[in-house]
């Protein structure tokens, strides 16, 4: 895959994301969720534009590890909303768990083969 066409499908997962907060219940727990998960799901389509314009290795390693903790923590919040029912639209939810699995696996052979690289 293509530094642009990773970058493509990063966008898109934000955007169907946040798509997919829009089918909340109106709950305090629900908005509270998903404004976070906005937040971490946006934060790494950024966060890799960002380490593809890097100043080094060192810069890229680092931006990367960025971006995998924001999937990290939005692929336990989509966890925590399927458990809660907060998400209405199951078959949105489910597909956004496997995108965001499938993208942090990129993320870790990413990093590995740049560690790999600087070693």
């Amino acid at each position: 895959m293509s530094p642009n066409q990773l970058e493509d499908r990063l966008i898109k997962f934000a955007i169907a994301v946040i798509t997919a907060c829009k089918h909340l219940d109106q709950s305090f727990a629900s908005q509270h969720l998903s404004k976070q998960l906005i937040r971490s799901a946006t934060s790494v389509a950024l966060n890799y534009g960002e380490a593809r314009s890097a100043e080094s290795n060192r810069d890229f390693l680092h931006k990367m590890k960025i971006a995998l903790k924001e999937l990290r923590e939005t692929f336990v919040n989509l966890k925590i909303q399927k458990g809660a029912n907060t998400i209405t639209k199951i078959e949105l939810l489910d597909s956004l768990l496997d995108e965001n699995n499938q993208l942090i696996s990129i993320f870790v052979a990413s990093i590995k083969t740049s560690t790999n690289k600087k070693k």
